[in-house]
């Protein structure tokens, strides 16, 4: 057993050794190895200056507390407790507080300032060059040039966002586990598909027990059982009951969040302030590819405007269809029944149901089958390998294989190998299922970024992947929506960006790239799941093993761009919330901010009879990290441009085709920020990307002139 578990980096986390008590002595040790790191360079004298004692120290100096940290966080995420969140909380302030004033140091600032000015620094080559300009602005844009008096206020603001963000994390995460709702009436049921009826059943058991349980059924606020509920229940009240548990998410009491996104934006626009910029956009997107926030809105702006005539035609449509089925005149619907009426439609119009796909879809057949792509299409070779978890063994692979610890039994554990060397470049954890310790949504995260070693290459990276997808059943494995199949290949698509990583310097590796880039590998994984070449691959019947027949394949194409007007301008309102909020209601909060942002954003909103809250209460990916997407939501927009444009080149020369995904390895997965961003995308296409890529892909383009 290590010492200090936290802090041990030589294999693999052992789970069962990161208990709550464990996190205050082994955090506040990492704080002061990281503190004599950091003074190591603040004694150095100008003679002494060089890369490796000052850029290079700088980015080693805290990695026992970014290891550290990042396990307690990723435990906070997926096995949440009172312990381990007072724990946490406990030292958030200290760890926030720690990274919040290195670049405000002026010993340190001095030392890199100063090495940049050597005949050294002129000499660096293209990969070292590149850290110390990143170094530079890092420190420049975190107010390194400014008076005492205001450091120390960004210092403290860093600090109270850290505490108010995590407040808000919190808060989306209990409101999601107080809700639920009892059905004891079979006969309510109706029109919900069997799948989504007996995982109300197993919630009914975990929530009511055994006995209770097993003459209920209980639906949640995760999206496994809100989405299905939402589109297949004929009982409308039952329909509005649940859609208005969702639509208060994170704005009734005890879990309102209105006060602490108040706070955030005041936090974050004072910060602006400090550092001489307008608004929060200027501080966060100078850097990335869009350069400033005017340029984001310019952005989704134009794309509305593109987009507003199918938006339009299609909510008319869905009037119009939805009277002439209730013979009534048409009206605006209510937001519970837009998803119910969305999907008769679509069954109406394609004969297409998303439930026929679902035996397709086992979790472990997409699985295998998405690893099989990646073998041949991007040179790697996946290896499950065997767990254990509170004393038991999970066997996935050979019985000799030694098991790998994981923090929950669900959870699966793998080796990525580059295919043609045999060469381990970094292995990842994935567990897929909601559990009421665990945040909701998908994400990929990482605990280690590989190094150099002497033979020069580098060590093993080592990732995860999340996910709150539909659950086995006693009488089924878990079988996944079409949707569900994107968010695996989504988020695969981020952990490859980072094992596939190859640049020396932990920092500008993998997915440390501009937040409007980072989108691309991951967006682009999902376009396989809509060819026939690869669905062949995963899409097996769990039954039978039998590929997706040729009509229902057929239909599925033809439905999907069903309503595709309504979901962009779903994300382009997101974009453009996130962008309102920081560029202009920041400047002055309102005291109502939910009427003002449903004021500005009415041509983005289709019109209810009950006009849905907007997300800003519950926005996780803006208000739950200090950073997070703030200002930047418009990022899965701009990257689906690129990832759309990108794609048309495996189309072209094959979508299985391992020249083409070796380049794009090559060329995108492999660099992280070892250059900017829009020159690794001309690397690939060799080319500037297509304005009008995503439009076309999504049969938006008709009205474009």
């Amino acid at each position: 057993m290590p010492e200090f578990p936290f802090l041990n980096q030589q294999d693999h986390p052992s789970w069962s050794e990161l208990t709550p008590e464990r996190i205050k002595p082994e955090v506040t040790l990492a704080l002061e190895r990281a503190e004599k790191n950091l003074d190591s360079i603040r004694s150095l004298q100008n003679q002494e200056l060089t890369f490796q004692n000052t850029v290079s120290a700088l980015e080693q100096a805290s990695n026992d507390l970014d290891y550290a940290w990042g396990l307690v966080s990723h435990l906070d995420s997926v096995c949440n407790s009172g312990d381990l969140r007072k724990a946490h909380n406990e030292m958030l302030p200290k760890v926030s507080e720690f990274g919040a004033k290195i670049p405000l140091d002026s010993k340190l600032w001095a030392a890199i300032l100063g090495f940049s000015k050597t005949e050294h620094a002129k000499n660096l080559s293209p990969i070292d060059r590149r850290l110390l300009d990143e170094t530079l602005a890092d420190f420049r844009e975190a107010g390194a040039d400014l008076p005492e008096e205001k450091k120390k206020r960004l210092e403290k603001i860093s600090a109270e966002l850290a505490q108010v963000t995590q407040q808000f994390s919190e808060r989306v995460l209990d409101a999601t586990n107080d809700w639920y709702l009892e059905v004891k009436e079979e006969e309510r049921l109706k029109g919900l598909p069997e799948s989504a009826k007996e995982a109300a059943r197993v919630a009914a058991i975990e929530k009511l027990g055994e006995k209770d349980g097993q003459n209920a059924w209980v639906f949640t606020l995760h999206a496994p059982s809100l989405v299905p509920a939402l589109q297949y229940l004929d009982d409308d009240q039952l329909r509005k009951e649940i859609w208005l548990a969702s639509d208060a998410l994170g704005s009734v009491d005890p879990f309102n969040n209105h006060e602490l996104v108040a706070q955030i934006l005041t936090l974050r626009h004072e910060k602006a302030k400090l550092l001489g910029k307008d608004d929060f956009s200027e501080v966060a997107l100078s850097r990335r590819m869009a350069k400033s926030g005017k340029t984001a809105d310019q952005f989704v702006s134009e794309l509305h405007l593109k987009t507003l005539p199918f938006f339009q035609k299609e909510n008319e449509e869905l009037e119009a269809y939805k009277a002439e089925k209730t013979k009534q005149k048409p009206e605006t619907l209510e937001p519970w029944e837009v998803g119910y009426w969305s999907e008769k439609l679509k069954k109406e119009r394609y004969d297409f149901d998303e439930e026929d796909l679902r035996p397709y879809f086992p979790i472990q057949s997409v699985l295998q089958g998405m690893f099989s792509l990646v073998t041949q299409v991007f040179g790697l070779k996946i290896v499950e390998r065997n767990t254990t978890h509170n004393g038991k063994t999970y066997p996935h692979s050979d019985p000799e294989d030694q098991p790998v610890e994981v923090w929950h039994g669900d959870v699966r554990f793998y080796d990525l190998f580059d295919s043609e060397n045999q060469t381990l470049l970094g292995s990842f954890y994935a567990d897929w299922h909601p559990r009421s310790s665990k945040r909701a949504g998908a994400w990929m995260n990482y605990l280690k970024t590989g190094e150099p070693q002497e033979d020069g290459r580098l060590s093993p990276h080592l990732g995860l992947i999340c996910g709150n997808l539909t659950a086995p059943t006693p009488t089924k494995p878990a079988l996944l929506t079409h949707y569900e199949v994107e968010t695996i290949f989504h988020e695969f698509g981020h952990l490859l960006h980072h094992l596939c990583g190859e640049v020396p310097h932990r920092s500008l590796n993998g997915v440390n790239v501009p937040w409007d880039f980072v989108e691309l590998p991951s967006q682009i994984m999902e376009n396989w799941c809509w060819e026939r070449e690869s669905l062949d691959l995963f899409a097996k019947h769990h039954e039978t093993g039998e590929s997706i027949p040729a009509d229902l394949f057929a239909k599925m194409i033809r439905a999907k761009n069903f309503m595709a007007g309504n979901a962009m301008m779903r994300q382009l309102a997101f974009s453009k919330l996130d962008l309102e909020m920081h560029r202009t209601l920041a400047h002055n909060l309102p005291d109502d901010i939910e009427s003002a942002l449903q004021d500005i954003l009415s041509d983005y909103f289709p019109k209810r009879k009950t006009q849905p809250r907007t997300i800003a209460m519950r926005f996780s990916h803006l208000f739950g990290n200090p950073m997070g997407y703030a200002t930047a939501y418009y990022s899965y927009k701009w990257a689906e441009v690129l990832d759309a444009d990108a794609f048309t080149r495996f189309q072209k020369e094959g979508i299985l085709n391992p020249e083409t995904g070796r380049s794009f390895r090559s060329c995108i997965l492999s660099k992280g920020n070892s250059r900017p961003a829009d020159e690794l995308f001309r690397d690939f296409m060799g080319r500037s990307p297509d304005s009008n890529a995503l439009l076309k892909r999504s049969g938006l383009l008709e009205s474009v002139a």
